[in-house]
């Protein structure tokens, strides 16, 4: 089974400053749903992986995103997509969990639950924590411009990873690379 890891925010829906609280506050980014139907009709199981303070900082409830998470695979769904499993970090950055990202935790619990390894596994990601945490993972980083993607190139020209204008971009590249 092939596998393809994305971060959530400002990879499949416009990422906000003030966090995404709501079901009515989740608003995907134009074509990304086209992309994971891409993925999807190509025979990849799409995974997020995604850190979410906002439950550490009581802006929402495990319920409340959950409830946003049922918005986004209904929309997927409906491109003709599908969200295999979605994995979160609920901590803030002062609890030094081993989840959130740019540590490694949500890659290596997503590669305990399916016994899968991780090495080469695309993973797209809009900041340079997503970067990080597949690197230590031994997964693929990619990066999309959408989201923080621009302003984590400008912060970071070193970065030597592959590099898309969005999702849809990102996923024509791991289809027809491994085709």
């Amino acid at each position: 089974m092939r596998y393809v890891i994305l971060d959530r925010d400002g990879v499949i829906n416009e990422d906000s400053d003030d966090y995404i609280k709501s079901p009515e506050e989740w608003h995907p980014i134009p074509a990304a749903l086209d992309a994971i139907a891409l993925l999807s009709k190509h025979g990849f199981r799409v995974v997020v992986l995604t850190n979410q303070s906002g439950i550490a900082r009581r802006l929402y409830s495990p319920a409340m995103l959950e409830s946003i998470h049922d918005k986004m695979r209904a929309a997927v769904a409906e491109a003709g997509g599908e969200i295999f499993d979605i994995f979160y970090c609920p901590h803030g950055p002062e609890d030094s969990c081993e989840c959130r990202k740019p540590k490694p935790g949500l890659f290596q619990a997503f590669a305990k639950k399916y016994g899968v390894a991780l090495a080469g596994m695309p993973a797209v990601g809009d900041s340079l924590r997503d970067i990080e945490a597949a690197m230590a993972a031994g997964a693929a980083p990619m990066l999309v411009e959408t989201g923080k993607g621009l302003r984590t190139l400008d912060r970071h020209p070193e970065l030597d990873v592959p590099t898309f204008p969005d999702l849809y971009a990102a996923a024509q590249n791991i289809v027809f690379s491994q085709a």
